[in-house]
């Protein structure tokens, strides 16, 4: 593990004074510390496999415990011989009508009605995206099968990755909190004069930010190679040609997010000096984090508001793969998109640079943000 002590040797100083290191190896220097910090504690290791396992737990699980009963809307004869079956839960209703808007709006999985064209089932099936096999095997002749909403994916598989977008989002944009966290702790230990002393300020903040991005990068490619091998293992090959697309594009909108999120987590953890203070300036980044998790996941199914999300820096990162992943965003738009948060991340990083640098150095209890603004070193 490279340690303070280290730094300041291969920076080429051993006591207080002018760094003497150029600004890549000093962040260079800074980045391999914080990742080797973090590699080495377990609950980094237990927190990638319990991921892991999610997403294997996900994609294989449903295709071998299996759901609940069927729901069914029925019209006309064709209720008492499913009402016979067992695994439906069938529901009586007027008219072909009805039971295609029940079908819709997602309360019944599927509708049996008469069908007037003389086939030989005499009634006709309506879905949503994808036949349902098990009420076409449930009678005795395969009648034919409407659906409403085409797709490589069901409702429920594509609520699924939806949630896990949004859940990969939140815990790498958590995770940034290591970053205050260890910047809190140099302040709290004074562990800080040293390194300040061997490194430039603004190569301690890169260094830091370059070393968690690295981490997060490396646990989101590998969660990206893991989830089409968990898929193909799930029998899910229509959801696998559906997501890849939009596995693609959230790696760079993740890493850009994240660095933009952690220079506000920087600024929150060199503005106090005790890890007991820390609360108090972490809430609102904490907010930003958790707001796009919910926003996304509440209105998921609205167009309009998705489309206003995947444009708003903080929630972009997971709103525009969302929409590309639905099909309803062009490549373009994710560029444009992309962009936005880039120059987003570049424009906080440059703000961060200066209160981190204005606040570092001073370890007397908690630090204004006008206060750190003008006592830039």
């Amino acid at each position: 593990m490279t340690t303070t002590t280290e730094i300041a040797e291969q920076a080429g100083t051993d006591a207080p004074g002018p760094a003497a290191v150029s600004g890549w190896t000093a962040t260079r220097l800074v980045a391999e510390r914080e990742i080797r910090t973090y590699v080495r504690m377990k609950g980094f290791w237990i927190g990638l496999v319990l991921v892991l396992i999610g997403i294997f737990a996900a994609a294989i699980l449903p295709g071998v415990i299996g759901g609940g009963p069927t729901s069914i809307a029925v019209v006309g004869q064709a209720a008492d011989a499913l009402q016979e079956q067992a695994g439906f839960e069938v529901r009586t209703v007027a008219d072909a009508d009805t039971a295609r808007e029940l079908v819709r709006n997602e309360e019944v999985e599927a509708a049996v009605v008469p069908d007037a064209q003389g086939n030989p089932a005499g009634v006709r099936i309506i879905a949503l995206s994808e036949p349902p096999m098990d009420v076409i095997a449930a009678l005795t002749t395969a009648p034919p099968v409407d659906l409403l909403e085409q797709g490589d994916v069901s409702a429920g598989q594509r609520q699924l990755v939806i949630m896990v977008f949004a859940l990969v989002f939140l815990m790498f944009g958590m995770g940034g909190l290591a970053i205050a966290q260890s910047t809190v702790t140099e302040k709290q230990t004074r562990i800080v004069e040293i390194l300040v002393a061997a490194v430039p300020v603004r190569s301690l903040l890169a260094g830091k930010l370059l070393g968690h991005t690295v981490l997060a990068l490396g646990q989101v490619v590998l969660f990206a190679a893991a989830a089409p091998i968990a898929l193909r293992l799930g029998e899910l090959d229509g959801l696998l040609t559906a997501i890849t697309p939009a596995l693609g594009w959230f790696v760079p909108f993740l890493v850009a997010g994240f660095v933009l999120l952690g220079s506000l987590w920087a600024i929150a953890g060199a503005l106090v000096s005790r890890q007991e203070d820390l609360g108090s300036t972490t809430g609102s980044v904490t907010m930003l984090v958790m707001l796009p998790y919910f926003l996304v996941m509440f209105f998921s199914d609205d167009p309009l508001v998705m489309t206003v999300l995947s444009y708003v820096p903080f929630s972009a990162s997971v709103a525009m793969p969302v929409r590309l992943f639905t099909g309803e965003a062009a490549a373009w738009e994710a560029l444009l998109a992309l962009a936005v948060v880039a120059a987003t991340a570049a424009a906080v990083l440059l703000l961060a640079s200066r209160i981190y640098a204005g606040s570092l150095l001073q370890t007397r209890g908690r630090v204004g943000l006008a206060q750190a603004w003008a006592g830039r070193n």
